[in-house]
């Protein structure tokens, strides 16, 4: 029976680097895969492409690709990566300039008619109204604040790329498990409406996607005996034209797969168990049937799925205000009680000057500021703590006088003040987020192949 083998090499942009790397060359593979964006992310590109057309992608990506690329088209190893952001052109036009400069042909293919921010007031006046799923408002509410528009694409289009001949697909916005199923929907020839193989392959890539997260990295389970952590694998799925599959690493590496530690990232992210949803089916994660194939080994078997919905999610940002943060330590004796103070004395300034926030928030890091009051009281004398405060506002000009009023406590507050804990606060932007739905049959993915 057919078997491919997908690797995914990055969780969220900012991941470790090596980890690509160490995919490529520390043993077989077929395909690549590589997850950079969050709702966030896609703000954050937005704002990057305004000042600069050229921008708007994971810029990690490339050098990476530089890295790899030669030993990808020795091994015929193919990259799936959504790092093309709100600007896949322009990141496909670098890793396109990383080819030429290396002296290799590559064919790249390109996922991209996600964005849809410029296109909204037409949308709009053609009756579509992006309710937010939380709260059921139009969009209308917030339109002149939103800052990107992007439709979640899936998998579908990331196969036609495939089938195309592309060695590297970059997307904007797409699931994070149609990064993996992509793949296996072009080896496999699946039919897209095979319900139970595209749930299959979901879940496959819902497992990879947070990276080392399958692995061991972050585990809950006994975490102290994992081993060398420091050279953690990252996950690799064994993937078969049934829709079974087989979770591993590669050998040498550090990390565990376990049969507990895929559970831990079965349920991240994962809503209701019956109806995980995606552009291309729904899976129901109830069906899922997990053994312990040996050492570092997990088989999946037995997933079912059903119909996809007629709707793609949308994930639409908008700027709401302003906030700074910053942080004063304290150290012994008495650090605990010299926070609290400091806190206290702070918000009583803050009033006497008539500065009222939208929210204000502080927290004794150090001492239950994760637990709140579910720890209770410290029992001893804490070495040191991190007072950290924070303010929300519409108002641009309160927020900004915040900033100024810390730092002051270090020679007129509590005693024994070893430093501010990031600098004098900087007021940002808030972006927030506003989850919403489409019709599929109002958009479609635009597929490109150049190289």
């Amino acid at each position: 029976m057919k078997t491919i083998r997908i690797a995914n090499g990055q969780g969220f942009w900012g991941d470790w680097l090596e980890a690509p790397v160490q995919l490529v060359e520390r043993g077989q593979i077929d395909y690549l895969t590589l997850d950079y964006l969050a709702e966030i992310t896609m703000s954050i590109m937005q704002k990057q492409k305004s000042r600069d057309p050229r921008f708007g992608y994971a810029h990690d990506f490339v050098p990476v690709i530089a890295r790899i690329l030669p030993t990808c088209v020795e091994r015929n190893i193919k990259a799936v990566a959504n790092a093309g952001g709100v600007n896949p052109h322009s990141c496909a036009e670098a890793v396109s300039e990383v080819a030429r400069k290396l002296g290799l042909d590559v064919k790249i293919g390109i996922v991209a008619g996600d964005d849809i921010v410029a296109r909204l007031d037409e949308m709009i006046s053609e009756g579509l109204e992006f309710n937010n799923l939380d709260t059921g408002e139009p969009l209308s509410t917030v339109r002149e604040r939103v800052q990107s528009a992007n439709v979640y694409f899936g998998a579908a289009p990331i196969a036609d790329a495939l089938n195309e001949g592309a060695q590297i697909v970059i997307t904007g916005r797409c699931t994070d498990t149609g990064l993996a199923l992509g793949p296996m929907m072009h080896e496999f020839k699946w039919s897209r409406d095979d319900w139970n193989l595209l749930a299959a392959g979901t879940i496959a890539g819902h497992i990879i996607e947070c990276g080392a997260q399958t692995t061991g990295g972050n585990c809950q389970v006994d975490w102290a005996s994992i081993p060398d952590l420091w050279d953690i694998g990252y996950p690799i799925v064994e993937a078969h034209k049934d829709g079974t599959f087989t979770v591993t690493k590669h050998e040498g590496t550090g990390g565990r797969v376990t049969v507990a530690g895929v559970k831990e990232q079965l349920i991240y992210e994962m809503g209701d168990p019956r109806s995980y949803i995606t552009p291309d089916c729904i899976a129901d994660f109830t069906s899922v049937h997990l053994e312990q194939a040996g050492d570092n080994r997990v088989r999946v078997s037995g997933v079912e799925g059903r119909a996809a919905t007629e709707f793609y999610k949308v994930s639409i940002s908008h700027f709401a205000g302003y906030k700074a943060t910053g942080a004063l330590i304290y150290s012994w004796p008495d650090a605990y009680k010299k926070a609290k103070a400091a806190d206290a004395m702070l918000r009583r300034r803050l009033d006497a000057l008539g500065l009222k926030f939208d929210a204000m928030l502080s927290e004794i890091v150090g001492a239950n500021a994760c637990h709140k009051d579910l720890a209770g009281e410290p029992s001893v004398d804490i070495a040191e703590v991190l007072l950290r405060f924070a303010v929300r506002s519409e108002n641009k000009a309160m927020v900004e006088r915040f900033t100024k009023e810390l730092a002051p406590l270090g020679l007129s507050g509590p005693p024994t003040v070893c430093g501010l804990g990031s600098g004098r606060p900087k007021t940002e932007e808030i972006v927030a987020y506003w989850p919403a739905l489409m019709p599929k049959s109002a958009i479609a993915p635009k597929v490109e192949i150049i190289g």
